[in-house]
């Protein structure tokens, strides 16, 4: 099946260049939830048309969870970075855009627009996946909810209006410290800084959709209980190197 938003076989990875596992990008690689599973944890009667692949890298296209001007919660399909590729000008370097940092989302030119104009969403996913360092090298590890529940995160969408004058989406997930948070805590570089992404509890979707002030939308940016969440060891199935050439990133 090829992913709306590039044309990649689902089974395909990106290219290791455009990987990157650090503190900075934090987590760039997710399982979303399966269309009827983000209609039943949503309460929603119809899904935006279009489909996705079942692990979400950058610039693949994954649902997200907004709510509109007059107030209704509608699920689309939008592109995995608020900057896509595509619309980064000729010469310029690319650069990552699938995170926004909550200490800086309001002052970086790529979030600072739809944080102060809550464009607000929800990112919902089974799992997401993080490097752990704990064996001397970089082993990919799922994160997710104790009792396998699907579940959302915290994040900002945008608009585009493509060259042929259609309109599309993109999407980033806020992230926030986690040095201190005993599961999140575990990922990344030695030495790097813990981050995590924003799991917005059932109970507060609404709230978070609805809210219309940045600032009371930082009280929504807080850790997830420890004892709610699971890790475990998912390294990516062995491929040959011509077909996945970062493999040499993981175990």
């Amino acid at each position: 099946m090829l992913t709306p938003s590039t044309g990649a076989h689902k089974n395909n990875l990106p290219p290791a260049a455009e990987v990157l596992y650090d503190s900075a990008s934090m987590c760039t690689n997710y399982r979303p939830t399966s269309r009827d599973l983000v209609a039943e944890m949503m309460q929603l009667d119809m899904l935006a048309p279009g489909d996705w692949p079942e692990e979400t890298w950058k610039d693949y296209a994954a649902p997200i969870i907004r709510q509109t001007g007059d107030g209704k919660v509608e699920c689309i399909v939008a592109s995995y970075g608020m900057v896509p590729r595509r619309h980064i000008p000729p010469g310029v370097k690319p650069w990552d855009t699938m995170n926004a940092r909550s200490e800086t989302v309001g002052e970086l030119r790529s979030f600072a627009g739809a944080w102060r104009s809550s464009q607000l969403c929800l990112v919902p996913m089974n799992h997401f996946y993080e490097p752990s360092y704990e064996s001397g090298k970089a082993v990919r590890w799922g994160i997710g909810m104790a009792d396998e529940r699907p579940f959302a995160v915290a994040g900002l969408w945008r608009r585009w209006v493509e060259e042929d004058g259609s309109t599309s989406y993109s999407f980033t997930q806020l992230t926030i410290n986690a040095d201190e948070h005993r599961v999140m805590n575990r990922f990344h570089k030695p030495g790097d800084e813990k981050r995590s992404l924003v799991i917005v509890p059932p109970e507060h979707y609404e709230h978070w959709l609805g809210c219309r002030n940045p600032e009371h939308a930082r009280a929504f940016l807080t850790h997830y209980p420890a004892k709610r969440l699971r890790a475990w060891e998912d390294p990516l199935a062995p491929r040959k190197k011509e077909e996945s050439p970062q493999l040499d990133l993981w175990a």
